[in-house]
């Protein structure tokens, strides 16, 4: 499907496009807007039926939800936030500037704005905070037949009715049923004779990776929430209890890397350079701009003191655009190497040495193999086997310095705390070519010094 949606986007066909998403489900949108950019999701969203958005929106990820809600006009945001659940909503309002998350709160009905408050209210990431107080509960005193008739009233604005809790006249927790044995049960059976008495629950306090690992264990739909005084007061869904601990194991491999700081701050930077203001975005940009373009200078002082070399060898100057590209090659990929490994976990900041050491041998290798044929074609070309000589030398150097740097830059700006997406790429390409240049001459003045 998100194929035919940017198809559709291309060509600015909306009226086959909101045909297309009227007809499609849900759960295929979904995963649609989830692989588009931000601004095609704001085009493709606007395009679907209300109902249709008011569901999916809440089954987005809250950086999707974030850009949606800065399209919005303020009161179709506020009437999206008001249909969410109230753990989903926290979740959202967690991730968005405070002022914002005021704004947003101050305008949810009475209701939804109670509903809220009581999970900000306890700390961030425990089971209070990420719980939803959408559920149905029953007394153990009551019937099969009141407490169906209580199900079929309250289902519709709750999360779950597979598993019910049963509480005593004080919302003290006291068992748990699931709903097909309750709608197997005679009428006039009382639900304390058909509950389990041994509930597991968490309390509010409890760390959210705990309490969704407890749910995990011991596979169940929900668990609940009880405070001190073992209160009957939230459920956690299974569907919440995946959501954190992807969250929680992300967390974990930034950590692990050196990175759990890192990540908040490239989000912050990020929000930066897409969205702030020309001021801001100049701050960060440009004095790596400026510092590079110094270092170009450097370089043509660089290619102004082999100036006799160059007229000595008019053949000298046809391969420093291949030597420099080449270098340009291998330290972007160096460069991205690095950084995928750092973001997926799989290098990590305190064995940095060893991952350097071995992409040092990585650059080495390839740099061998392309030195060889460039100095081979140089020769066959040019009828000059000493330049050729130059030329191959040059190349395996260059490129090893290259992935040297593809690899050091990146590593250098996150232990400073630098902007390694602003940074990395201007720095890389302009030391490189410095240094390209520098090798290269050098190696032409080594060879070639008798034929000048």
């Amino acid at each position: 499907m998100t194929e035919k949606v940017l198809n559709y986007l291309e060509n600015k066909d909306m009226v086959s496009l909101k045909s297309l998403l009227a007809q499609a489900e849900e759960m295929e949108i979904l995963h649609t807007l989830n692989d588009l950019q931000l601004s095609e999701d704001v085009i493709v969203f606007r395009l679907l039926d209300k109902d249709k958005a008011l569901s999916i929106f809440e089954l987005l990820d809250t950086d999707i939800q974030h850009a949606l809600l800065r399209s919005f006009t303020d009161e179709a945001a506020i009437e999206y936030v008001n249909e969410m659940a109230p753990d989903d909503r926290v979740r959202l309002l967690d991730e968005l500037p405070a002022t914002v998350a005021k704004k947003l709160i101050a305008s949810l009905s009475h209701e939804e704005r109670e509903a809220t408050n009581i999970l900000m209210g306890y700390e961030a990431e425990t089971a209070g905070h990420i719980m939803t107080t959408e559920f149905v509960s029953l007394r153990k005193n009551m019937t099969v037949k009141q407490a169906s008739e209580k199900i079929r009233q309250q289902a519709e604005d709750t999360e779950t009715i597979y598993t019910l809790f049963v509480t005593d006249n004080t919302r003290k927790l006291e068992g748990v049923l699931s709903l097909k044995k309750l709608f197997l049960a005679s009428e006039e059976t009382k639900i304390e004779d058909l509950m389990e008495k041994r509930a597991p629950r968490v309390s509010t306090e409890t760390d959210q990776e705990d309490a969704a690992k407890t749910l995990q264990e011991l596979d169940l739909l929900a668990i609940p929430v009880v405070d001190k005084e073992d209160r009957l007061i939230g459920i956690i869904t299974i569907d919440d209890a995946i959501d954190i601990l992807e969250h929680e194991a992300t967390e974990d491999i930034y950590d692990q890397a050196g990175l759990a700081d890192v990540t908040n701050n490239e989000t912050n930077r990020s929000e930066v350079l897409i969205n702030g203001s020309v001021w801001k975005i100049w701050k960060v940009r440009l004095p790596y701009l400026l510092a590079t373009m110094a270092l170009g200078f450097v370089s043509g002082l660089v290619i102004d003191g082999f100036e006799e070399t160059l007229e000595a060898i008019i053949g000298v100057a046809i391969f420093i655009p291949l030597i420099m590209g080449m270098g340009g090659n291998i330290g972007t990929q160096s460069s991205t190497v690095f950084t995928r490994g750092v973001v997926l976990g799989h290098i990590q900041m305190k064995n940095f040495l060893k991952h350097f050491a071995k992409e040092i041998g990585i650059g080495l290798s390839i740099g061998l193999l392309v030195g060889v044929l460039s100095g081979i074609v140089a020769t066959l070309w040019l009828g000059m086997p000493m330049l050729g000589l130059a030329v191959g030398l040059a190349m395996v150097i260059t490129m090893t310095v290259a992935a040297l740097l593809g690899f050091l830059v990146p590593y250098v700006l996150i232990k400073l705390n630098a902007d390694q997406a602003a940074g990395s790429a201007p720095i890389i390409t302009t030391l490189k070519d410095l240094v390209a240049l520098v090798i290269y001459f050098v190696c032409v003045s080594l060879f070639l010094s008798h034929m000048m």
